[in-house]
């Protein structure tokens, strides 16, 4: 993995990892969106051949982050699961009993419908809507920040959901769309991690920052 970049906020140090995933240095926190564990299994189910491997991947990401960035603490932004029960979860089960001293928080997403028996079972501490840390919230769908629309908002949100990318255009009609990290004076969305996913287009204003992912490497732009 090629060096994260360091960005500031509220005095805060947020390494961001061309791996999808953001590391909060002052809390020894890893961050993270939009796992969607088990939808390669759930597409099988439905009779489309998608390899466990996509999955296994994933994982292996996430051991490689918490390692490098020798984090204790992970907080997931929604939809960590994707669907109902399969093999994949219970690969999952098997991965966090290897790895039972890290604290997992799970903001709870749209995909995330398992009970919340198997979450507790697993190990993952649940949060209905949101969590709160000092300055910083963590919600799976971004929120107005402005504390006259909601005073009880903590004053910089971190959220998934969207799978943000960003489109780069080239000569003869070419074009790509990349994951991307997007930042405002308020609010960060982060792309999804795992690579099975699509992306929605984001066009930053001014003043806002965004990382693109190319490959192993970031591009800040903004």
């Amino acid at each position: 993995m090629r060096n994260p970049i360091p960005h500031i906020i509220h005095n805060n140090t947020f390494w961001v990892s061309p791996d999808r995933c953001l590391f909060w240095e002052e809390q020894n926190i890893l961050i993270l969106a939009d796992m969607h564990l088990g939808k390669s299994g759930h597409f099988r189910k439905a009779g489309i051949p998608i390899p466990q491997d996509v999955q296994k991947a994933d994982l292996q990401r996430l051991i490689t982050q918490l390692l490098f960035f020798k984090a204790d603490r992970v907080i997931i932004v929604g939809d960590f699961t994707h669907s109902t029960s399969n093999k994949e979860l219970e690969l999952f089960k098997k991965w966090r009993n290897d790895f039972p001293l890290f604290r997992f928080d799970l903001v709870k997403g749209n995909h995330d419908i398992l009970e919340d028996h198997w979450y507790i079972e697993t190990g993952i501490i649940l949060h209905k809507k949101e969590l709160v840390i000092n300055d910083f919230c963590f919600r799976h769908e971004a929120i107005n920040t402005d504390p006259l629309e909601n005073p009880s908002c903590a004053s910089f949100t971190f959220s998934g959901h969207v799978h943000p990318g960003i489109h780069i255009s080239g000569r003869g009609k070419q074009a790509l769309r990349l994951p991307c990290f997007y930042f405002t004076r308020e609010h960060c969305i982060l792309p999804a991690f795992s690579k099975f996913t699509g992306t929605y287009r984001v066009k930053p204003k001014k003043g806002e920052v965004i990382y693109m992912i190319t490959g192993t490497d970031l591009v800040r732009k903004g």
